[in-house]
C-alpha cells in the first residue's frame, strides 16, 4: 500500500458516515489489544476552545519532559496533524502501517455494522501511542463525548472547556441537553476540571459529577484573570485563550500527585504554545497582515470579535468568509459583516457550504456600507484580498486550512487530505 492509497482507503470511510456509540470502537480495540489500557489521557471535550487547551496541556507536559501524544480534530492541511507525538506529525510510512493494521481488523464486521472513519483512527491512535511509548495522550473528542469514539478511554481527568449552541441537529437544542452529551465524559471518581460558565450547562456537569463522584473544579473569571494567564505573554491572542490557559493550568495542577509539574514549567510551556488557524496572524508576500481565525459557531466568533476590537480597534479589515449550513450563518454574518470594510464571500470546501450569495445577502443587510463580493473559489478571493492589507480569514477551519494551504504553498501543488474532514450524518439510531 502506497501513502496515497492509504489516504483513498480512509476517504473511502466515508461510505459509511457517522455513527454515534461506543459498541464498533470497543471492538476495534479488543480486537488490537486494548491499546487504551496501557495509556494515560486527559480528555478533552466542550463547544469552542478544545484544540487551544489540548495544545497547552500538550505543551506544559512536554516541557516537563513527559513524551506527549496528541490526538485533535479536524486537521487544517495534512492527516498526519491529527496523531501526534511531542508535537511531530505521525509519519507517511507509519500512516500507510498503521491503515493497513486497521484494515486488517475490519472484516469482522458486518456491512452493516461496519466502523466509521473516526472509529478507525481513533484505534490508528491508540496503536500509534502505545508503540512510541507516550507518557500521557491529551485525546480530544470528535463530536459530543458521550458517544463519540474517544469515550472508551478511562483518563486521569476530565476536561470540559464551555458548552455553546454547535451540532445541535446531533447534540440538543438547548444547552441542557449539549452539556449532557459533552458530561458523557466524566468517570467515576476522576476529576473534572471545566470553564462552562452557563448557569443551564453547569448544573448538568455538576449532577453529573455528583453522580460519578467525581471532583469537580471549576474556573472562574478570577482564575482567567489571575498570573500566570493575565501576566503571561501567551502567543495565543485573545482574552478567550487566557480562560483556556486558566483550564490548562487547573487541570495540571489537580493532577499533581499524579504528574508534578513545577509552577515555572507551567509557565514555560505555556510561553511557547503553537496552535494553527486561531487568530493566528501571518504575513503576506508583500507584507500583509493576514490573520486566520477557525471560528466557525456564534461563540467562536463573538470571541474572534472581541478580539478585533482589543488588538486593532480602529481598523476595518478586508474579510473572506466561508460558512458551514450546519451552523448559524446568519448570526455570523451580523456578527462580522459590521467590523469589515470589504467582505469576500467564498465557498468552503464542503458538500455543506453555504452558497457565497446567501452570505452575501445577509452580510448586505448586516452592512450597507461594505463592498460585498462573491466568489466561485477561495484561490481568487485571495488575490484580490492581500492588494488589500489588513485581511481576516474565518467562518470554518477547513476554510482557514485551504487558506494556509494556498498562502503557503509557492508550487500550487494542494493536498487531497482536507476532504478526510468531510463526514456524513451521525445515524439517529446510535442516539440513545
Amino acid at each position: 500500500m502506497t501513502y496515497a492509497e492509504a489516504i483513498q482507503f480512509l476517504y473511502s470511510l466515508r461510505t459509511f458516515g457517522t455513527k454515534l456509540g461506543l459498541e464498533n470502537t470497543r471492538k476495534l480495540a479488543a480486537l488490537a489489544g486494548n491499546p487504551e489500557t496501557r495509556l494515560r489521557f486527559i480528555h478533552v471535550a466542550g463547544t469552542n476552545g478544545k484544540g487551544s487547551t489540548c495544545a497547552m496541556l500538550e505543551s506544559i507536559y512536554r516541557a516537563a519532559g513527559l513524551r506527549v501524544g496528541l490526538f485533535t480534530s479536524p486537521h487544517l492541511i495534512a492527516f498526519g496533524e491529527r496523531i501526534q507525538v511531542n508535537r511531530r506529525l505521525v509519519s507517511e510510512s507509519d500512516i500507510v502501517r498503521l491503515v493497513e493494521k486497521a484494515k486488517s481488523l475490519l472484516s469482522t464486521f458486518p456491512a452493516a455494522e461496519h466502523p466509521t472513519f473516526f472509529e478507525v483512527i481513533t484505534i490508528m491512535a491508540l496503536l500509534y501511542f502505545e508503540e512510541q511509548k507516550c507518557d500521557l495522550v491529551i485525546w480530544e473528542t470528535g463530536l459530543g463525548g458521550r458517544l463519540d469514539a474517544t469515550n472508551i478511554v478511562t483518563p486521569l481527568a476530565s476536561v470540559i472547556t464551555n458548552i455553546q449552541f454547535d451540532h445541535e441537529k446531533w447534540l440538543g437544542n438547548t444547552l441542557a441537553s449539549i452539556a449532557f452529551e459533552k458530561a458523557g465524559i466524566i468517570k467515576a471518581n476522576v476529576p473534572v476540571i471545566t470553564a462552562t460558565r452557563e448557569p443551564e450547562a453547569l448544573q448538568v456537569i455538576e449532577q453529573t459529577s455528583i453522580e460519578q463522584k467525581a471532583p469537580l473544579i471549576k474556573v472562574s473569571i478570577d482564575d482567567a484573570s489571575a498570573s500566570p494567564p493575565d501576566t503571561l505573554n501567551l502567543p495565543l491572542l485573545g482574552q478567550h485563550q487566557k480562560w483556556n490557559a486558566a483550564l490548562a493550568i487547573a487541570t495540571v495542577r489537580a493532577l499533581k500527585s499524579q504528574i508534578p509539574v513545577p509552577e515555572k514549567i507551567i509557565k514555560e510551556g505555556l510561553s511557547k504554545v503553537e496552535w494553527a488557524g486561531r487568530f493566528q496572524m501571518i504575513s503576506g508576500p508583500a507584507g500583509q497582515r493576514i490573520l486566520l481565525d477557525g471560528a466557525h459557531n456564534v461563540a467562536g466568533v463573538q470571541a474572534l470579535r472581541s478580539a478585533l476590537d482589543q488588538y486593532f480597534p480602529d481598523v476595518r479589515p478586508t474579510l473572506v468568509l466561508g460558512v458551514l449550513a450546519d451552523k448559524n450563518w446568519r448570526a455570523i454574518c451580523d456578527l462580522l459583516a459590521p467590523r469589515a470594510e470589504r467582505i469576500f464571500l467564498v465557498p468552503v470546501g464542503s458538500e455543506r457550504t453555504v452558497a457565497p450569495g446567501e452570505l452575501a445577502t445577509a452580510c448586505r443587510v448586516a452592512n450597507t456600507a461594505a463592498g460585498v463580493i462573491e466568489y466561485p473559489s477561495l484561490k481568487p478571493a485571495l488575490e484580490q484580498a492581500l492588494q488589500q492589507e489588513f485581511i481576516v480569514i474565518t467562518g470554518s477551519l477547513y476554510l482557514v486550512g485551504e487558506a494556509l494551504e494556498v498562502l503557503s504553498n509557492e508550487a500550487g501543488t494542494i493536498r487531497t487530505e482536507r476532504n478526510l474532514n468531510e463526514w456524513g450524518e451521525p445515524s439517529k439510531a446510535s442516539f440513545g
